[in-house]
């Protein structure tokens, strides 16, 4: 391990991020990890690592970070509009810093969530096979919680690659954070809602509520009618849409429970869950009704905009 980032100022919520732990999710443990996966793996391949090695996930504004070694750093995801020594600096772009340099962040211009990797990736402590910092079970990460000032960042492993700063992901590759719509497909329960909510579901408009978190996020719309019996506990995914008695949904996010008894009655795609994890409070979504072909066209759009940071 080598130090290589002091934290002057953590921000609003800065915690150190994976790829999560999928292998435990039969043992009733969240998965976790990285909220906008696509901008997480993108910032990796920028600074030269594998998608699965650990960045910073910075939630609503930035840290203050200092050099205590040359590094390659790279940042992706929401545009808290980047610093280096006072100067704006780019995003989706791989950066140089010199020791002493200062990578700061000005403020949310948009999006929630922006990713900070490392030339190497982040060392923390690992818990199930992961470094994702769990703050429910204060496991993984930086001893369980967030940044705090005075925290030294390090590296897990030496780079071995040549430093190249400057590669960039173009926008048209990038997410369409701005868009405000997320492509969804019924769920196995969207028949308890009746004729005029499942129509709801497809063309209102909801806004996030401030009881949003990394579990999931309550949306606020228009009343949905459900009906039929309670349900047994099934398993559950990032993305599914719960519909409590309330009838206002539940979008469940990295952190979501391993399984729940609310009714299911669609599920985010894949593809549109890097712009999920961009949402804030007071932010509006639609839900656009999509099919399995359509959804397998856009991941494979996301991955390949991916591969061509993979390519030599």
């Amino acid at each position: 391990m080598k130090p290589v980032l002091q934290v002057v100022s953590p921000g609003l919520l800065t915690t150190i991020q994976d790829l999560g732990r999928p292998a435990a999710i039969a043992a009733g443990v969240p998965p976790g990890g990285a909220m906008d996966r696509f901008a997480h793996r993108a910032a990796n391949l920028l600074a030269g690592n594998s998608p699965q090695d650990a960045t910073l996930e910075c939630t609503m504004s930035g840290p203050h970070l200092v050099a205590e070694e040359p590094c390659l750093v790279a940042i992706t995801g929401a545009d808290f509009q980047p610093r280096i020594n006072g100067a704006p600096a780019p995003t989706w772009t791989s950066l140089f810093l010199s020791r002493g340099d200062r990578l700061s962040f000005e403020g949310r211009r948009i999006g929630a969530r922006a990713y900070i990797a490392v030339g190497g990736g982040f060392e923390a402590d690992r818990w199930l096979g992961s470094r994702s910092t769990s703050l429910i079970a204060g496991r993984g990460g930086m001893q369980g919680r967030a940044l705090a000032r005075g925290d030294v960042l390090s590296v897990s492993a030496e780079r071995s690659a040549p430093v190249v700063a400057g590669r960039q992901l173009p926008s048209g590759l990038r997410p369409a954070y701005a868009e405000g719509a997320l492509h969804a497909m019924p769920g196995p329960h969207v028949r308890r809602l009746d004729a005029e909510s499942r129509k709801l579901l497809f063309s209102a408009e909801f806004t996030v509520t401030r009881d949003d978190d990394r579990m999931g996020y309550r949306l606020d719309g228009p009343q949905l009618s459900m009906s039929g019996d309670e349900l047994l506990s099934f398993g559950l995914v990032a993305g599914a849409i719960q519909m409590p008695r309330s009838g206002q949904p539940i979008l469940l996010m990295a952190d979501h429970q391993t399984a729940g008894g609310y009714p299911v009655v669609a599920v985010v795609i894949s593809a549109s869950m890097p712009i999920a994890a961009q949402l804030a409070p007071g932010d509006t979504v639609r839900f656009t009704q999509t099919t399995a072909a359509e959804a397998s066209r856009r991941r494979l759009a996301l991955s390949s905009a991916l591969a061509t940071l993979s390519a030599p």
